[in-house]
């Protein structure tokens, strides 16, 4: 710290300025070209005199100089290549460039008849280039150098060559349009930096706004995929993918759609196809009992590209249990204890009529049945007033293979079959962190299903346990050896209220969902070749 304090002091005295950063590409590439037409330049003017000779103008009055100037103006452009190479100190090199060309050029008009050559006309290109590349500066400082030059030629023409003064004004015509040309240089440099800043500043903008729309996208809780005409995904989320598959399996960088998702893709040209389309673009259609898809063209041609979104329909059926789940919690308020009261009259007056000493058969089978109808109806407000209890769990880590033991012989006691009925499945001893008493009811509402439909042999009802490899999950399955559910019932299995026995409530499937997810738990139905099979998946107690 002492040594920071120290330090900082001494970099203020010397009050260095910051470091110079060096122009970006562009200038470098607009450098090079530049000098690639004075290479070129120069080329012509030795190439005219190779071939033409003393024929021409060039060099009339001194045609070795004109000669060697020449040569010498080749040998410059050509270090000039290796020296832009470099890439360093950009503006000296551009001035010494500029400075070069006007001695080359006032020289070459020396040896060739002063301003009558034409040869000062190559300085106006070169300072508008000059003017445009360097963004305007030090332009007519470059301007004023070549007038001065041509002017001062124009002198020594006069003074020791006798040369006409009536030149004078020619050479200042020229002079004049150097300024002219590096005026209208600097002009145009200006609104070149101007625009350079706009576009740097869109650039920016750009880039923010498509980070910003990646970071939606990669949140959003639908999959997203970016199609174009030819059917190329060219932008996805995270959610697509663990709807439909990774697309990380393909090499390609911009994989194809009817390749990663046939079904999707067979859609998409469908809707694409439709006439119907074009007055809704918008089109959403089910892909299967999980995932929807929704089209979205992509401008105003549906020719040019969709944006596909993919919705979970498992989420949507969430959120719309759970909207039931808060309409039942009102309305048990509001009528759970009207129900209760008049239910345990009519089961007290039932009780009391069968104490009766004479009472009839058929009286007493009337009697069982508003007793039995009683007891179902009790249970079924029981089941309601659970609902809103399912966030109420107390976890504790404890191993489930000693509490499945428990549980099975407490099951098949109460239940009054053989202990051989259920068989466990345990690899291992992992422990689960869970509510004891909502594991215990889950466990109670899945055997109870399976006692009621297996075939009540050994082994019919297998509950496994295992750890998922990978993972802190315990994978707790409980099988039958039954019929199975019909396949038209089972995305109906966790609705509230649905039953396919008569003596059922409806409910005892949907608050087992309900009280694995308070405990952080997941519930399922996996289809199999025979029986029923329902998984949950609980969180396994931290390795220390």
């Amino acid at each position: 710290m002492s040594s920071v304090m120290q330090t900082e002091p001494r970099q203020l005295a010397l009050n260095l300025p910051p470091p110079v950063a060096e122009p970006p590409d562009s200038y470098w590439r607009s450098l090079y070209f530049f000098n690639g037409y004075r290479a070129v330049v120069a080329l012509v003017l030795l190439a005219a005199i190779a071939v033409f000779g003393k024929t021409l103008t060039f060099g009339s009055t001194d045609f070795d100089l004109f000669v060697a100037v020449s040569a010498g103006y080749v040998i410059f452009s050509v270090l000039c290549f290796m020296v832009i190479a470099w890439r360093r100190h950009f503006q000296l090199q551009l001035g010494v460039q500029v400075g070069a060309d006007i001695l080359f050029i006032v020289v070459l008009m020396f040896a060739s008849g002063g301003i009558s050559s034409g040869l000062g006309l190559l300085l106006l290109s070169g300072l508008a280039a000059a003017g445009l590349i360097s963004r305007g500066r030090l332009t007519l400082f470059y301007a004023a150098l070549a007038s001065i030059a041509v002017l001062l030629e124009q002198t020594v023409e006069v003074l020791y060559f006798y040369g006409p003064t009536t030149q004078y004004v020619q050479a200042g015509l020229l002079s004049i349009g150097y300024f002219t040309t590096a005026w209208v240089a600097h002009t145009l440099a200006r609104y070149l930096v101007a625009t350079e800043q706009l576009v740097a500043q869109r650039e920016i903008d750009l880039a923010n706004m498509a980070e910003v729309s990646q970071l939606v996208i990669q949140d959003m809780q639908d999959g997203v995929l970016v199609v174009d005409a030819q059917g190329l995904i060219r932008q996805y989320n995270a959610r697509a993918e663990s709807m439909l598959g990774s697309l990380r399996q393909q090499h390609r960088r911009e994989p194809n759609l009817a390749q990663y998702a046939a079904p999707l893709a067979r859609r998409l040209e469908e809707w694409l196809a439709s006439p119907l389309a074009a007055g809704n673009p918008v089109s959403t259609v089910a892909l299967n009992n999980k995932v929807s898809a929704r089209f979205v063209p992509v401008g105003r041609s549906r020719k040019v590209g969709a944006v596909i979104f993919l919705e979970d329909l498992t989420r949507v059926q969430a959120q719309a249990r759970q909207l039931k789940l808060a309409a039942l919690g009102r309305l048990t308020a509001n009528i759970a204890h009207e129900i209760r009261n008049p239910l345990s009259a009519i089961s007290y007056a039932t009780e009391l009529l069968q104490e009766e000493p004479v009472v009839g058969t058929t009286v007493e089978r009337l009697l069982a049945i508003i007793r039995d109808n009683t007891q179902r109806l009790d249970r079924m407000v029981h089941d309601v007033l659970k609902l809103n209890r399912g966030d109420r769990a107390h976890r504790e880590v404890f191993r489930v293979g000693a509490f499945l033991q428990t549980f099975a012989e407490e099951f098949c006691q109460a239940e009054k079959v053989p202990r051989s009925v259920i068989r466990l499945e345990l690899n291992g001893e992992p422990e689960v962190s869970f509510d004891h008493s909502h594991l215990n009811q889950v466990m109670w509402n899945l055997c109870g299903n399976a006692l009621r439909h297996c075939r009540r042999r050994d082994a019919s009802i297998r509950i496994g346990v295992d750890v998922v490899s990978g993972s802190e999950l315990v994978r707790l399955d409980v099988v039958d050896d039954g019929p199975g559910v019909p396949p038209a019932l089972r995305s109906q299995l966790f609705e509230p209220f649905f039953t396919a026995v008569s003596t059922g409530t409806g409910l005892g499937l949907y608050i087992a969902r309900e009280i694995c997810a308070a405990n952080d738990a997941t519930l399922d139905y996996v289809e199999t070749p025979s029986g029923a099979q329902f998984t949950v998946l609980s969180r396994g107690a931290r390795q220390s």
